[in-house]
């Protein structure tokens, strides 16, 4: 089966696991092929937050995910770590677009600095060096002025920083429809058609 378009998700330790997993949800039915990259960190979060363990070995974290989200063979690929011979490693391979939801501070640090020290850095530094489309979803708070001059970095460098900040003004009954703001807004700027949330302006309510 033929996909639709490539896109590289990191989920990495910051509070937000529901974001993530609503994301990587819909990029599946939106009939996208998604590189997942998971730190250590995020499978902790995933596991307080979800109650979810995911599979320590890249293969089998993919074929739970493939099962979980009924999805076609090979339309969810992780990588380890350390595997930099993935195709998000390098230029002439990776997606153009890549989102990192949650994003530690940690991990927007070191994308800042051009680090590269793990798969996910690396893969972040390589879709801004190729010019693609880098969206950051950072959920941290206060944020401090090492981490607001990292985002100004970033967003000088070409990278979208969304902060996992839902609005109100379409009247949500309910944590989901929270998470669902966000995930609208990133599926909007990726340029992926959602039925999520009814744009500002638009009347009728949104199918989910």
């Amino acid at each position: 089966m033929a996909f639709d378009r490539q896109i590289t998700l990191a989920i990495t330790g910051a509070s937000g696991a529901p974001y993530a997993l609503r994301l990587l949800e819909l990029l599946v039915r939106a009939n996208c092929q998604v590189f997942v990259l998971i730190s250590s960190a995020a499978k902790v979060v995933l596991a307080t937050e979800e109650n979810l363990q995911i599979p320590a070995k890249p293969d089998a974290a993919a074929a739970w995910l493939i099962e979980r989200y009924q999805a076609q063979p090979e339309q969810i690929r992780v990588f380890g770590k350390d595997e930099w011979f993935s195709p998000v490693a390098s230029g002439s391979a990776a997606p153009k677009q890549m989102v990192v939801c949650p994003c530690s501070t940690g991990t927007l640090s070191a994308i800042a600095v051009g680090a590269s020290d793990n798969l996910i850095e690396r893969a972040a530094d390589v879709v801004l060096k190729e010019r693609g489309q880098l969206l950051l979803v950072p959920r941290e708070m206060p944020l401090s002025s090492l981490h607001l001059e990292n985002m100004l970095k970033l967003s000088n460098l070409g990278a979208t920083i969304m902060p996992a900040s839902p609005g109100f003004y379409h009247q949500p009954q309910s944590i989901q429809d929270l998470v669902d703001f966000v995930v609208a807004r990133i599926l909007d700027h990726l340029d992926i058609d959602q039925q999520l949330m009814a744009r500002w302006g638009y009347q009728g309510a949104a199918s989910k």
